[in-house]
């Protein structure tokens, strides 16, 4: 409730107080003792993110080591944060940028990533002397309590405050409250840009801070020299992993004429080819969608997609088994810029178009209003470092032969545009958590 919620703010607020006055790395040590406590309980928190949000086992206990590898990253960031000293340009002075933490950070994540996206700005945030308050989806609020409980014992074993990670569960009015309250000095928001739209204008009014990690309409782009033995497996993975409910899921498919037929009947024989089942199941490559709602967006999107003129090659059904199971599937024969392939839809729908150049197929990959990640199959490398450069991809994420899919927790992870702008994770996304002094 919103009593609850004043009740945690306040709370926070004086764990902060403690927190900031002890030394960056001993706070490090404390961020590391974190990570070795979530790697003691990795398969049951693997489980538990199976079981609450239906992505397969294995990426269940990836997420967690996600937050453990993070963490690790935190630690050595512990004892390197900080800013120059640079020349004066007055006699007998001092230039400094000195770095501050914000104080306390609101996070409120998704369902499909419910412990990474907490692990990649708490463990960071908290490096760089930051309270925490966690506010998780709605319909994974077990995993949330779990993770929190965790750590909090690892902090009251230290002799701080458990506050200091707190957390708060709750539908929209709680994260509308931490939008407003002038108390959150940083909120990151993950979710639909929609929402984030919302967020983004409430933190805005009140001149607050916000890291905004929002939709992305990912595409991958398969030139005529490509190593097809690469392009059908990632492709694959791209588009069915986590049944399509990844930020970063590859939604276009982009092909050159003169390889689209062999690429589309050989994607769908390795689609014919994907394990669905029991997201427990070590076998399972595949499961359900997280709620009803997804399976209602999933046929809504398939039919537009026949209406605006795409053929169903694959999949296009809900399939007939208990829990929220829809087949994978490919769409030929739209055109670039229908509605329906601009339009994000959370679920393993892949539109394959067809293309003849690539000035036309570079400015398609940019033309949605999303840019997280992006993707290019080549052995060309002008046309590699064309797609690095300020006329190829501008999105935040730029892939050559991989996925579109995945990250690594050194490089930040964020996108463009109607991706919202934020950064999380590695590199120097740490400074978004501080506040600069010069």
């Amino acid at each position: 409730s919103l009593e609850d919620y004043e009740e945690t703010v306040k709370k926070a607020k004086e764990a902060w107080k403690v927190w900031a006055d002890i030394p960056a790395p001993k706070r490090g040590e404390i961020v590391r003792q974190i990570g070795d406590a979530l790697r003691q309980k990795i398969k049951v928190l693997g489980s538990l993110v199976s079981l609450e949000m239906g992505k397969i086992f294995v990426e269940g206990v990836g997420e967690v080591q996600e937050y453990v590898d993070v963490c690790d990253y935190a630690v050595g960031l512990s004892r390197m944060i900080g800013g120059p000293v640079l020349p004066s340009e007055r006699p007998g002075h001092a230039l400094i940028e000195q770095w501050n933490p914000v104080g306390l950070v609101g996070i409120i994540t998704a369902f499909n990533f419910p412990v990474a996206v907490y692990g990649w700005n708490s463990a960071i945030a908290m490096i760089c002397g930051n309270a925490c308050l966690w506010k998780g989806a709605p319909t994974t609020s077990l995993i949330s309590v779990a993770v929190t409980k965790i750590i909090a014992k690892v902090l009251e074993d230290n002799k701080v405050p458990g506050a200091i990670c707190s957390l708060v569960c709750g539908g929209a009015d709680i994260g509308t409250a931490m939008a407003r309250d002038e108390r959150m000095d940083l909120l990151s928001f993950t979710g639909s840009t929609k929402v984030g739209k919302q967020v983004a204008l409430m933190v805005q009014e009140r001149f607050g801070r916000s890291l905004l990690e929002l939709g992305g309409n990912n595409a991958i782009i398969v030139f005529e020299d490509a190593d097809l033995n690469l392009v059908i497996p990632s492709a694959l993975f791209a588009a069915v992993g986590t049944a399509g409910q990844r930020c970063t899921t590859a939604r276009r498919l982009f092909l050159h004429e003169s390889v689209h037929d062999e690429v589309v009947t050989k994607l769908a024989k390795a689609y014919a080819q994907v394990r669905i089942g029991d997201p427990w199941d070590s076998d399972t490559l595949y499961g359900p969608l997280h709620t009803k709602e997804a399976v209602k967006m999933f046929l809504d999107a398939v039919e537009q997609a026949k209406q605006q003129g795409g053929s169903v090659v694959y999949g296009g059904k809900v399939i007939n088994r208990p829990g929220n199971y829809v087949e994978p599937t490919i769409v030929t024969g739209l055109p670039h810029n229908a509605p329906i392939v601009h339009t994000e839809t959370f679920a393993p729908i892949l539109y394959v178009l067809k293309f003849k150049e690539e000035e036309e197929v570079f400015a398609w990959n940019n033309e949605v209003k999303q840019g997280l990640s992006s993707s290019i199959f080549t052995k060309d490398l002008g046309r590699i470092f064309r797609w690095l450069g300020p006329k190829g991809s501008d999105c935040g994420i730029v892939n050559v032969n991989i996925p579109t899919s995945g990250a690594e927790i050194g490089g930040a992870f964020g996108g463009e545009k109607h991706t919202g702008g934020g950064r999380e994770s590695g590199s120097d996304s740490w400074k978004l958590y501080m506040r600069r002094s010069t």
